[in-house]
């Protein structure tokens, strides 16, 4: 890719996902209890966020500036799952809820990271 052209965030599958997942996060979090609006479910919700923030904001640098972002949407997408490990944990969430925004969250990490092998 040349260095003046960019990526259309918005035609790529992994901030697709991304912002699937962080639509599935809010519509989750909405269950939890009110006492961790301001602990798990702030954090659990940013992380989430983050995940298509960056491919967003990255698609308007180069390339090897914008597998930095990816660096960091990945980075949040580990994050996310653990934080859904303490929900369960907590019995906000179920196992089948669970499993299914794992499967979903393993498939963003892998496509994120095949799409950055691209870039280099």
């Amino acid at each position: 890719m040349c260095a003046k052209q960019r990526h259309n965030y918005k035609n790529l599958k992994i901030w697709q996902l991304g912002l699937e997942i962080t639509n599935d996060i809010s519509d989750l979090l909405l269950n939890f209890p009110k006492h961790e609006r301001y602990d798990l479910s702030s954090q659990i919700s940013r992380c989430s966020v983050s995940m298509p923030s960056n491919i967003a904001e990255g698609s308007s640098r180069t390339d090897k500036s914008f597998s930095h972002f990816l660096d960091i949407a990945l980075g949040s997408s580990f994050e996310l799952g653990t934080q859904l490990l303490v929900a369960q944990h907590r019995q906000y969430l179920n196992n089948e809820t669970l499993k299914t925004l794992e499967d979903k969250i393993e498939e963003f990490q892998r496509m994120t990271m095949g799409f950055q092998n691209g870039l280099r």
